[in-house]
């Protein structure tokens, strides 16, 4: 079989499970009335996916080479730490949705529910693809051992883990000291970039990228993840809702930040 007909059944088979989890999230999220749990829903899909193919590799059938197991592994590893960060935020505060969803809330009204099963699928249709880097790893007759390239891969990807890590603990540091309220985060990874954590998460879908090279794909669906990462964090949803909410909070503050750290790519901080 023509290895990308493979991959496509292989995606169709995906999007129709992510498809009945999100619906299930949806039923979820519209009883206790917080649309937000479908940012844990996703993050937390993408482990649910590697666990699967493990799961199989090692009860059903050894399906998996070593880059499959490298694959599934650190996609397992990065999901779980997304999906507990997020759930942190999420979960422990279901009283309070995320103002993503209440400004949705006032555009749709009395309609939210509806336009939510839309925005559900969508949710399914992006994780769906955004794991044609897992499902491309485990080619017929792949290698039992990673390659360098694989290697490569996974240090980028644990670079990544690290820079996300980092600025997180010292985003945190800076909200827990009360003299802080109203100021602007500029220590450590944050007087190098605006959003140090969301360039961590682009890195890691590079990592991701070199982890599902292989000779049948050439890494093409990981180069597309890629690229579509990059245009989510940086066009759509991240920087974009980000700074909209920095900006309406902190003012001429944030506008003076802006102007002297760049948004995404990193750089040594000026004087």
């Amino acid at each position: 079989m023509n290895p990308y007909v493979a991959l496509g059944l292989d995606f169709a088979i995906l999007l129709v499970e992510a498809c009945v989890y999100f619906a299930a999230c949806w039923a979820v999220a519209r009883c206790i009335d917080n649309w937000s749990i479908v940012d844990v829903a996703w993050s937390f899909g993408f482990a649910l996916v590697g666990l699967q193919m493990l799961a199989v590799h090692f009860l059903i059938t050894p399906c998996l080479g070593g880059q499959g197991l490298l694959m599934a592994g650190t996609t397992v590893a990065w999901s779980l730490r997304l999906s507990a960060h997020l759930g942190a935020r999420v979960l422990g505060h279901l009283d309070q949705e995320d103002g993503r969803y209440l400004r949705m809330r006032e555009e749709h009204g009395e309609r939210m529910a509806a336009k939510m099963v839309t925005f559900y699928f969508l949710q399914a249709v992006v994780l769906a693809v955004l794991c044609l880097p897992l499902l491309s790893s485990a080619p017929a007759g792949a290698p039992p051992s990673p390659a360098a390239v694989h290697w490569a891969g996974l240090a980028v990807f644990g670079l990544a883990l690290l820079i996300e890590g980092v600025a997180d603990a010292q985003l945190a540091a800076f909200k827990k000291d009360p003299a802080n309220r109203g100021k602007v985060c500029e220590r450590g990874l944050w007087a190098w970039s605006r959003h140090p954590n969301y360039f961590g998460e682009w890195l890691v879908w590079v990592g991701f990228l070199l982890m599902s090279y292989n000779a049948e794909y050439r890494g093409v669906p990981g180069l597309l993840c890629v690229v579509v990462i990059h245009h989510f964090l940086t066009r759509v949803t991240g920087v974009p809702l980000t700074e909209q909410q920095l900006l309406k909070s902190k003012g001429a503050a944030y506008e003076d930040y802006m102007r002297r750290v760049p948004a995404f790519w990193p750089r040594p901080p000026r004087g």
